[in-house]
């Protein structure tokens, strides 16, 4: 008897990388997920070809050292199943530090998630970590004044350089706070071609990125 085809379902995964997941490279990420899957027993969907891979795709890269409260992921089963019965599957499989947090079924239509993506927002706090032994406190405090913010979104141009080649920094930052506690708040373009990256910004703000605590708050994806 022939076997019934397969129905293909696209499923939208919302999740936390806390703080284990910080120093997992984007491809150790991939295959974190890969191992994910099989563990779960879900009825993932695989590529053609002479090298399969599960169909499954990431919103956007997360900077190695950060942590995130939103990343996004697409994820296609041969079948469909109640979601939280998917997400319930994948959070038994998941390592530490990884938090599944809803799971949507949406179209099967629509574009590649990467190319919907559009603004992120991530909030840094200082100072990040604790003080060497014997160091009561970090040796040069992390001070960020309203000035500083001020002079950076006033300047018409920033000019940055990644990977040889110049680019504008301050056109791909919509926006600064500082907030009460000495946090900032940053809204960036995080569309393909055109990605801030919020260490280049603390950067520019005359900040050392590494005594930083950096989280992504929030992926805008175009209507």
């Amino acid at each position: 008897m022939a076997q019934p085809s397969p129905t293909l379902t696209r499923y939208r995964v919302s999740y936390t990388r806390g703080p284990e997941m910080r120093y997992v490279s984007l491809l150790d990420l991939q295959l974190v997920w890969e191992r994910t899957f099989r563990r779960s027993g879900l009825p993932v969907a695989y590529s053609q070809g002479f090298s399969p891979h599960p169909r499954f795709h990431m919103a956007s890269p997360l900077p190695l050292g950060f942590t995130s409260r939103c990343e996004l992921a697409d994820i296609w089963l041969n079948e469909p199943l109640p979601t939280p019965k998917i997400g319930s599957d994948l959070q038994q499989a998941a390592p530490p530090g990884l938090t599944i947090d809803c799971v949507e079924e949406v179209p099967l239509s629509l574009p590649a998630l990467q190319t919907l993506v559009r603004v992120a927002e991530y909030e840094a706090v200082f100072p990040f970590g604790e003080p060497l032994a014997g160091q009561e406190q970090f040796e040069a405090p992390v001070v960020v004044t309203e000035s500083d913010v001020t002079a950076f979104l006033s300047a018409e141009s920033i000019i940055r350089e990644r990977r040889g080649k110049q680019y504008d920094l301050r056109a791909l930052v919509e926006s600064i706070e500082l907030c009460s506690d000495g946090s900032l708040y940053m809204r960036i373009s995080a569309r393909e071609g055109a990605t801030a990256r919020p260490e280049e910004i603390l950067s520019a703000l005359g900040l050392d990125p590494s005594q930083a605590r950096v989280e992504r708050t929030r992926l805008i994806l175009a209507d």
